[in-house]
C-alpha cells in the first residue's frame, strides 16, 4: 500500500520540469526527483503483528534513495518479526523543488510518524510504539527527527497534524550524524546545505550529536571500524551524547563491512545487526502502555 503524504503540492514546495527518476544500477534501485513523498505501508500477518511500527528513511547521500537494499528489503525483515515497516520516499534537496533547501526531507519524515499515528488502530499499530530508522544519510533524517519534533497541534485542522512527530526510537545504521568538519560526509552536507555548507548555525542545527537532550528518544547504532565514507566517530558520538542525557542507547561496532553493507549479508556475523535491532525494538517498547 502507498500513501501520498500530502494532498496537492507539498509544503516547501514549487512546482519543476521532470518527473521522478528511477534507475536500476548496481543492482540498486536508484531514486531521484521526488516530488510527491509517499510511505510504502508494508504490515506483517495479523497473527505476528507485535504493534511496533519503523518508518525506514534509505538513505543515498541526500542525493538519491537507495530503495531497495536500504528500504523494501529492511521492511521484509522487520515484517517477518512482526513489525510493521513504513518505508519513506522523501524529497531530497538536490531536486532544487524546496523553498528552502534543508527543510523539506525532515518535514516529509515528521509527516510520515504522524501518518503512521493516524493510522495505527487501522494497521494494528500501538501509536507509542513508533520509530524511525535510517542508513547513512538516511540515518541523518533519522537522527535530526530524533532531535527535532514537536508534540502535535491538538487544534490543529488536518487530523494528522494534531499527532506527535516525536519517534518512540531511533535505529541508525552507518548513519552521517555530524554536520562538522572533522567527521562529517561532505557528500551529504553539500547536499543538504548546499551554499549555506559553512554556515555554523546551521551546521550546529543539523549535527545531531550536539541536540540530544533528555527527551531524545532510545537509539540503536551500528557501524563498521572500516568504513571511509562515514567514519564510525558519527555513531560513537552520538551514543556518547545519549549516554551524557541519560537516554537508553546501544552501539554495536563490527571491525569489517565498510560503507552501505545494508543487511550484512556479504561479512560474516555482520547480518546479526537485525537480530540485535528487533531485540532493542521490543525491550524499548516493552513499557508501553498496550
Amino acid at each position: 500500500m502507498i500513501l501520498p503524504l500530502y494532498q496537492g503540492l507539498p509544503p516547501n514546495s514549487t512546482e519543476i520540469k521532470g518527473g521522478e527518476i528511477q534507475e536500476q544500477s548496481d543492482q540498486i534501485l536508484k531514486i531521484s526527483n521526488i516530488q510527491q513523498p509517499t510511505i510504502e505501508v508494508c504490515l506483517p500477518p495479523a497473527d505476528l503483528a507485535t504493534g511496533e511500527a519503523v518508518v525506514i528513511c534509505p538513505g543515498g547521500g541526500y542525493w538519491i534513495l537507495a530503495y531497495d537494499i536500504e528500504g523494501t528489503d529492511i521492511a521484509e525483515t522487520l515484517n517477518k518479526k512482526g513489525i510493521a515497516a513504513i518505508i519513506l520516499k522523501y524529497r531530497l534537496p538536490t531536486s532544487h523543488q524546496s523553498k528552502i533547501r534543508h527543510q523539506s526531507s525532515l518535514l516529509d519524515a515528521q509527516r510520515a510518524i504522524r501518518m503512521v499515528r493516524q493510522h495505527a488502530t487501522a494497521w494494528h499499530i500501538n501509536p507509542q510504539k513508533v520509530g524511525i530508522m535510517g542508513f547513512s544519510a538516511g540515518g541523518h533524517l533519522a537522527s535530526t527527527a530524533a532531535t527535532q519534533f514537536d508534540e502535535g497541534n491538538p487544534e490543529a485542522i488536518k487530523l494528522v497534524d494534531r499527532y506527535s512527530s516525536r519517534p518512540d526510537f531511533s535505529l541508525l545504521i552507518y548513519p552521517v550524524i555530524s554536520f562538522h568538519d572533522q567527521y562529517t560526509h561532505q557528500g551529504s552536507r553539500k547536499a543538504l546545505l548546499g551554499e549555506n555548507e559553512n554556515d555554523e548555525s546551521l551546521q550546529l542545527k543539523f549535527s545531531a550529536e550536539r541536540n540530544v537532550t533528555t527527551n531524545t528518544p532510545p537509539a540503536f547504532l551500528v557501524h563498521s571500524t572500516d568504513d571511509t565514507g562515514v567514519p564510525c566517530e558519527n555513531s560513537i558520538n552520538y551514543f556518547n551524547a545519549c549516554r551524557k542525557n541519560n537516554i537508553d542507547a546501544e552501539l554495536h561496532l563490527f571491525p569489517v563491512g565498510g560503507h552501505g553493507f545494508g543487511l550484512g549479508k556479504a561479512y560474516p556475523g555482520l547480518d546479526s545487526w537485525t537480530d540485535l535491532a528487533i531485540e532493542f525494538i521490543h525491550r524499548v517498547t516493552s513499557t508501553a502502555p498496550q
